[in-house]
């Protein structure tokens, strides 16, 4: 029975971006062939540039080619974040689906803006790649650090703190000049955004949860923000800011705020000061969404703040609590009982 030619393609590309080793095998297996017949496939691909295949035999493994590239270096003062856009990015995206292209237009000026004016870096690195299967972008300062630098404005405790602030959006440092819209709408609009600074890194990927996560420090300064998207998504700026959009003006005020963010070093969120870590900044929205997944538990005082005082200071703001664990509903429904009595 004859397969898909263009499905194996894909799913070659895909399987090869994650992990090229013992790929012939694990397709031929997933498509109901021979593993000379898909070897046969991957070696047409080699041979069209698609792919790279090191190694012999079962020993051979495949990686995505990259087929176009453009990498380059800013001084920011006076620099226009389209100037980088229509002479460096766009070339490399020029023939991708207009979607993607508008996607990549917005997270590409949208970020690079931020390290122009907020950085304090003189210099700005803007990196991009694309293979058959996807395009990544990464803009790379040599400033304070993001987390850092929010921390500081904030007069925030931790610098993991600013991860959680960021997670809400409409966060910025320069109000009277920008929304804070930029990293929260690019965040969700690509299949993958990650941020890294000093020893932290903030990722998100479309369809799981946000990853907040320590490394060793680094004794580079500045902010790495890397971006990628597949060049055949059907996602939709438009969409993407429709679901967090109020239809009558498209003003921005609906989030989705990942709950065990203010979880630092895995302890329980039992007090009020955790809460009000949670809610701060709540008020600049109408609807906000309590995720609540991979936290088992959280404490009485935890929960009254969140869904009675603050509920009672700011009627309102729309509270939904999404995937809570037993635990976490009952704290929620007996917080919940209290404010209506």
């Amino acid at each position: 029975m004859p397969i898909d030619g263009d499905r194996f393609r894909r799913r070659a590309l895909e399987l090869a971006a994650r992990d090229g080793r013992g790929l012939g095998s694990r397709l031929a297996a997933e498509f109901g062939i021979s593993r000379a017949a898909a070897s046969a496939r991957l070696r047409a691909m080699v041979r069209e540039g698609l792919l790279v295949a090191e190694g012999t035999t079962r020993s051979r493994t495949y990686r995505l080619t990259t087929i176009d590239r453009a990498d380059a270096c800013y001084r920011t003062e006076g620099l226009d974040e389209e100037v980088v856009w229509r002479l460096q990015c766009r070339p490399v995206l020029r023939d991708l689906p207009e979607n993607v292209r508008d996607i990549w237009h917005y997270g590409i000026t949208e970020m690079v803006n931020n390290a122009i004016e907020h950085s304090g870096s003189g210099i700005i690195e803007v990196q991009l790649h694309r293979t058959a299967l996807d395009a990544t972008c990464a803009v790379i300062d040599h400033g304070i650090g993001i987390f850092r630098k929010i921390q500081e404005a904030l007069g925030l405790i931790d610098p993991r703190e600013a991860m959680l602030e960021l997670a809400k959006g409409k966060l910025t440092t320069d109000p009277e000049h920008h929304t804070g819209e930029g990293i929260f709408f690019s965040s969700k609009a690509l299949d993958h955004f990650e941020i890294r600074s000093g020893s932290l890194v903030f990722a998100h990927d479309d369809g799981v949860p946000d990853v907040l996560a320590e490394r060793e420090p680094v004794e580079v300064r500045g902010t790495v923000v890397v971006m990628r998207l597949r060049n055949d998504s059907t996602r939709r700026l438009r969409e993407v800011f429709d679901r967090f959009a109020q239809p009558e003006d498209y003003t921005f005020s609906r989030t989705i705020v990942p709950v065990r963010l203010a979880a630092l070093e895995g302890e329980k969120l039992l007090s009020r000061s955790q809460a009000r870590r949670i809610t701060h900044r709540f008020e600049r929205f109408e609807h906000v969404v309590l995720d609540f997944r991979g936290i088992e538990e959280i404490g009485q005082a935890f929960a009254d703040e969140i869904f009675r005082v603050f509920r009672r200071e700011h009627p309102a703001v729309s509270l939904q609590p999404v995937n809570m664990a037993p635990k976490v509903e009952a704290m929620v429904r007996r917080a919940l009982a209290a404010a209506r009595t």
